[in-house]
């Protein structure tokens, strides 16, 4: 398991529908060692913290394993790393395998595992397509959110160790499958 890529961005305006709307979901790649902080990575910054940030979604993980399936699924689509907006995209650890509460070493931070994404309708703006975020819940390839645990450094590249947590465990797959899905 390891690190593929690092993205952050800031927040920005952009025309949807006819109105201005304030969004953080475009991120770009950062090279080299990059502070984590407690509430998110060095360079990157949440547009609306009433439903995205604070220190249990500080930093949002998204599996590169679920590349393949979105360029079948969206073949127009650009799909460079962080086109979900995430700020990790990681290799060997998808929602069935991780579990909220486990906590994840990588570099010199410490991350724990909170939630599954549920995407707002600006996933659909990123995309351009009013049916993306129904797309995304169907799929049950949401990542997941972690909290900071421990600042520190991270690069691409570096292993990403699973601390599994204690006790009964819930997988992120299984908490998604308990949400109520978009209709």
């Amino acid at each position: 398991m390891k690190l593929i890529s690092i993205q952050v961005g800031r927040p920005r305006d952009v025309d949807w529908e006819g109105e201005q709307i304030r969004t953080s979901i475009f991120k770009a790649p950062v090279h080299g060692p990059v502070k984590v902080r407690r509430l998110n990575i060095e360079g990157d910054e949440q547009s609306d913290l009433t439903v995205h940030g604070g220190p249990n979604k500080a930093v949002y993980v998204y599996p590169s394993e679920h590349y393949e399936y979105w360029r079948t699924q969206l073949p127009e689509a650009v799909l460079d790393w962080g086109a979900f907006g995430e700020n990790l995209t990681i290799e060997g650890l998808l929602e069935d395998r991780v579990c909220i509460g486990d906590h994840l070493l990588c570099g010199s931070a410490e991350f724990v595992v909170t939630q599954p994404r549920q995407p707002c309708y600006k996933l659909g703006v990123k995309f351009d397509r009013l049916d993306m975020v129904k797309r995304f819940y169907r799929s049950g390839r949401s990542g997941f959110y972690v909290a900071v645990q421990r600042e520190g450094t991270i690069a691409a590249g570096d292993a990403l160790t699973v601390v599994p947590a204690a006790g009964k465990r819930i997988s992120v797959a299984q908490a998604v499958a308990r949400d109520e899905r978009p209709e």
